[in-house]
């Protein structure tokens, strides 16, 4: 454990994960819709998620009982400096923890962590929606279902330690608009999405198409931060890699798949700042979280080419538009200092993507990488940044 004395505050973290329980899916859907949405298969000694009529094999463990340790490849992810094999790694398993699924047990975790607050997102059900986007009904079924059985289980603002993030799509205007209502009702202070492109009855479209607006206005004038998180955005690797969410061996991406890990987060939000969406919605504020940030630079340079080829088309510096609205979670083995030249100091939030693989093994280890910074400095990314998004800040 991480002493947190020495801060003389308890951080926020803004990447806490549950573990989905069984019925997270299935709770509140009607059981007619069991073969066009979800369901469970057993195969052989392991149990399988169905979607939309198909054996989803993206997690190979989707009930996580037993599940691998917190962190157990956060040496992996900084460059492997033991040369482990990180498929041994992750055959380690423990029975799953009451603090993955149970929000009490959570809250004693937290406390042993040295944290103040956290936001929570989903594990599973970041990278279900692709699997059924060729069903934009399927899709709000799900996560109607979803949302219901996370604001029961969780609560968005239990204790108000714990913010659970309930999930968005925009595959359907009037869907997005009801359940935004729903959430806001029930005290939600973030609502969380993937970053990609809806799939709607009528096709693709660009999260800031104009035929979107009426979400975003009352996005807008709610004030509530819109989170987009790391799932599987349906990308294609273009013959360079096997295609899909599931993983070559064991856990671990093929090296090229690594490589466009960014692609979709760069996207997604450069699409924000082409469409112009902050200049008609000037209130909203996003926040990027677990998707890295070593594109900024280079998007940076390739935005503001843009805004001086295509002069007239952007009220302002496109990149000036991007460090007001959009805050930056990176990965915690990125440079801070990196993110901060490029965004700025008050728009960096810490997360420790706990208790996933990849995370870090005591969220509070993060401390470490910014003790060279000026105290106000720690401050803002440990907890005050996060807590101002966390807060709603209505038009």
């Amino acid at each position: 454990m991480t002493d947190p004395a020495p801060l003389g505050y308890r951080p926020f973290d803004a990447d806490n994960h549950y573990y989905e329980a069984l019925d997270a899916f299935s709770r509140h859907l009607d059981p007619k819709h069991k073969a066009r949405v979800f369901d469970w298969a057993v195969m052989g000694r392991r149990t399988y998620p169905v979607l939309g009529g198909k054996v989803f094999r993206g997690v190979k463990n989707a009930t996580f009982d037993p599940v691998a340790f917190p962190g157990v490849l956060a040496d992996y992810f900084r460059g492997n400096p033991n040369n482990e094999d990180p498929l041994e790694l992750l055959s380690r398993h423990e029975p799953i923890r009451a603090e993955y699924r149970d929000r009490d047990a959570r809250l004693a975790t937290m406390d042993q962590h040295g944290l103040d607050k956290v936001w929570l997102f989903p594990t599973l059900g970041m990278i279900y929606e692709d699997a059924l986007k060729h069903d934009p009904g399927a899709v709000m079924l799900l996560f109607t279902a979803f949302n219901r059985w996370l604001e029961e289980d969780w609560g968005f603002a239990y204790q108000d330690r714990i913010f659970a993030a309930p999930y968005f799509t925009l595959v359907d205007l009037d869907w997005a608009c009801s359940e935004l209502e729903w959430a806001i009702e029930r005290g939600a202070r973030t609502i969380v999405t993937r970053p990609a492109a809806a799939t709607t009855v009528d096709g693709p479209f660009a999260p800031g198409n104009a035929r979107f607006d009426p979400f975003w206005a009352r996005v807008n004038e709610a004030g509530i931060t819109v989170v987009v998180h790391a799932g599987d955005s349906g990308y294609t690797s273009h013959g360079y890699a096997t295609d899909g969410f599931t993983t070559d061996f064991g856990g671990v991406p093929q090296p090229i798949r690594m490589m466009q890990m960014e692609r979709a987060i760069e996207d997604w939000l450069s699409s924000l700042i082409c469409d112009n969406l902050f200049h008609r919605f000037p209130n909203l504020r996003v926040a990027s979280v677990e998707n890295g940030s070593k594109f900024l630079p280079g998007m940076f340079d390739r935005l503001q080419v843009l805004g001086r080829k295509m002069n007239g088309w952007f009220p302002e510096d496109p990149v000036e538009t991007f460090r007001r609205h959009v805050w930056m979670n990176p990965f915690w083995e990125d440079k801070v200092d990196d993110v901060i030249d490029a965004v700025g100091v008050d728009r960096v939030i810490f997360g420790s993507d706990w208790p996933h693989i990849e995370a870090l093994p005591q969220p509070l280890d993060y401390v470490s990488e910014v003790l060279h910074l000026p105290e106000p400095q720690q401050r803002l990314i440990l907890a005050d940044n996060v807590a101002a998004l966390n807060e709603l800040q209505p038009a």
